[in-house]
């Protein structure tokens, strides 16, 4: 499990209430006009509306730490597979060019994120040339290119003061995504082609490769072993956006397809079952779990895709969010835990006004969780204005404060690219 990879947790009692930890899961960045399967141009808002699930599940999942809800939907296994189907789409044009794009649209927001919390971990007495050297400031690198995981202090601050000491844990471990992604696109034209040579050998070799390194058989340490570790539990999902791109899915009878995806999920279950942590069905600590169900969960989704070009029936109510979210989609992961250590923080200070405090104490303690997922909406909106544009800069376009769609035709909507 990549590290900070934990979740809230509500306080014991109000005198020393606690806040978010990280859990594993995040969003792709802002994506280039959708794969559909067919080779034809345009969004596809089912796609669209799958990577707006998964971020509201990633932040359900950081604010309660519900295990079932990495079985119920997968975000991580989601989202690595719409970004492979992405990229194969891309890579019809030169490589480096796409692989350049690509890391431009990603890293500014990943820079400004590191600007306002590298000074944050200094301020709070974080010190680690003390202990590691003056070499140490080489690591600080992987805030500019994360090829490796960027260093952060275990515990940071003071206890009871205004940030948990492991808020910085919490905030930056999420990071493990944009090196992971960044391996991913960089590995792609190779992937592709082996692919497009050998898709099923190249499609399982993923899963074999996590039999063998995510079960502790042979350990990879350094930077190498963290990549190899997440193209391992991932790289089936994001070599399985390559098929859905080639329309490969579509060869495969669908009856043939669903019962082979749900023979691998059972495996994944059955996995799982008999490898279960002190965080129970949680299968972000169970690699081999992990791998496996995603693969099938994200199988049957792509096999049944519907390629809309605009969300039909009751979806079309939430046509603007989902486009909001799409379009914001780095912003919402890279800041999300933090605000909510923010709104943890928030409401903890309700305790602390006078009368109010003291007469709904009790309400406060029991409606904790609740309260934070009221208070992190607005929180994202608030992040969204300040720190979205940047999406916006990085991918050439005029910036824009709130990238919901409004004003366009539903049909003519686009969320990036």
């Amino acid at each position: 499990m990549p590290p900070g990879a934990r979740r809230l947790r509500k306080p014991q009692a109000p005198q020393t209430p606690r806040a978010t930890q990280v859990a594993q899961g995040a969003p792709e960045e802002a994506p280039e006009p959708s794969a559909t399967g067919t080779g034809k141009p345009g969004r596809d808002r089912y796609l669209d509306l799958l990577r707006a699930v998964a971020l509201v599940r990633v932040v359900f999942f950081h604010l309660f730490g519900w295990a079932w809800l990495t079985v119920v939907f997968p975000s991580m296994g989601v989202m690595f597979a719409l970004a492979g189907s992405l990229m194969a789409r891309s890579l019809s044009r030169p490589a480096g060019s796409v692989i350049r794009g690509r890391l431009r649209r990603l890293l500014p927001p990943m820079w400004l994120f590191s600007l306002v919390v590298l000074p944050m971990m200094f301020a709070l007495s974080w010190k680690p040339v003390r202990e590691e050297g003056l070499w140490w400031f080489a690591k600080l690198a992987f805030y500019v290119f994360p090829v490796g995981s960027p260093p952060y202090p275990e515990e940071s601050g003071s206890p009871g003061g205004l940030l948990e000491l492991s808020w910085a844990d919490q905030g930056v471990g999420p990071l493990w995504y944009i090196r992971a992604y960044l391996w991913f696109v960089i590995a792609s034209p190779l992937l592709l082609r082996a692919f497009r040579r050998l898709p099923w050998a190249t499609l399982l070799a993923p899963v074999a490769l996590t039999a063998v390194i995510g079960t502790g058989l042979v350990d990879v340490p350094g930077v190498f072993g963290e990549a190899l570790t997440d193209f391992a539990v991932f790289g089936a999902c994001w070599i399985l956006g390559f098929a859905h791109n080639d329309g490969l899915l579509k060869e495969v009878p669908r009856y043939l397809a669903v019962s082979t995806a749900a023979i691998v999920m059972g495996f994944g279950l059955w996995w799982a079952s008999g490898h279960l942590t002190e965080e129970g069905w949680n299968l972000d600590e169970i690699p081999l779990a992990q791998a496996t169900w995603s693969l099938g969960f994200c199988a049957i989704l792509l096999v049944y895709a519907p390629s809309w070009r605009t969300l039909p029936g009751k979806f079309a109510g939430w046509d603007s969010l989902v486009t909001l979210a799409n379009n914001r989609a780095v912003t919402i992961y890279l800041w999300h835990n933090l605000l909510l250590m923010a709104a943890g923080r928030i409401v903890e200070m309700s305790w602390d006004i006078p009368w109010f405090g003291d007469t709904f104490d009790t309400y406060i303690e029991k409606s904790y969780d609740a309260l934070i997922l009221i208070l992190i909406w607005p929180l994202l909106g608030l992040a969204i204005l300040a720190f979205g544009w940047v999406e916006d800069v990085a991918a050439k376009r005029r910036p824009r404060l709130w990238p919901n769609g409004s004003g366009k035709p539903a049909g003519r909507r686009r969320t990036a690219g």
